[in-house]
């Protein structure tokens, strides 16, 4: 694959025409009466890494968690792959979730921690141990699978999350805020190791932040969300190179586009219901 590959190079690669993930004026209403969520229209390709940025309550972890199908639309659909969520653990067409916090098992070794879905899934030792091993030389983890969650620090432990979902060997991978509780230096540097983990698994992403930062860094397009009630603003497509190393962020371009993005999230933010 051309190292320079641009986004628009990266979904071509990929079968044309069925979308990975697809919502179709999909929307969110809680029992209460709360709209989390208006109808919301959104096309993912394979290959693409895209991000949904906006402030708290905009509906991001919502339009994420109903993709996940932890959460069902109360209007609208989605589909997977062109079909129902029946699509979804098929060849080629696996999904799998990394959330907010590592949600480690204390109790267990890291090994076992990313052996679990392979367990839940009834794959013998033998055969898990090599995907395992693999999984945490792929999150630069060779070597830990004998410590305890408590002897890592928090950014070593959420590789260990990310490690459990790439152990199923996912299409689409799917991150709510994962190091928006990490310093700024760690976020940084597993930013940077998750462009290529992106990159050499082909995977299909779409993460979740509230950093303007990190949404340039890692997307090749990102989602701008506005808030009261949840919905798409706007979408800006990141037109750079792939992939991409701590020198983008130091680029005019990756200056021009954070102040867009800034611009961006301020008229969304204006654009709100305030009575809501």
């Amino acid at each position: 694959m051309n190292a320079t590959a641009l986004p628009e190079q990266l979904a071509a690669e990929a079968p044309p025409g069925i979308p990975v993930v697809q919502a179709l004026a999909a929307e969110k209403v809680y029992p209460n009466g709360t709209r989390a969520l208006d109808p919301v229209d959104l096309s993912i390709r394979a290959g693409e890494f895209v991000t949904l940025l906006g402030p708290s309550g905009c509906g991001k972890s919502t339009l994420l968690k109903m993709v996940a199908g932890l959460l069902q639309p109360s209007y609208g659909r989605l589909r997977w792959w062109g079909g129902g969520f029946d699509e979804v653990r098929g060849e080629g067409r696996r999904l799998d979730f990394v959330f907010q916090d590592a949600t480690l098992m204390p109790w267990a070794r890291v090994d076992r921690n990313v052996r679990l879905p392979l367990d839940l899934a009834g794959v013998a030792p033998g055969a898990a141990q090599p995907r395992v091993d693999s999984a945490l030389d792929l999150v630069g983890l060779k070597g830990f699978g004998r410590h305890y969650p408590r002897e890592l620090s928090g950014g070593m432990q959420m590789r260990v999350s990310i490690a459990r979902a790439l152990v199923n060997e996912p299409d689409l991978l799917l991150m709510d805020e994962p190091f928006g509780a990490l310093d700024e230096i760690t976020r940084n540097r597993l930013d940077a190791d998750l462009i290529r983990l992106w990159w050499a698994r082909k995977l299909t992403v779409i993460f979740v932040t509230h950093s303007i930062y990190e949404a340039v860094f890692l997307s090749t397009r990102v989602v701008v969300m506005a808030a009261r009630p949840g919905r798409v603003f706007r979408e800006v497509v990141i037109d750079e190179p792939h992939p991409r190393t701590d020198a983008f962020r130091v680029t005019q371009s990756f200056a021009r586009y954070c102040r867009e993005l800034t611009e961006l999230l301020m008229e969304a933010s204006a654009a709100g219901d305030t009575s809501a």
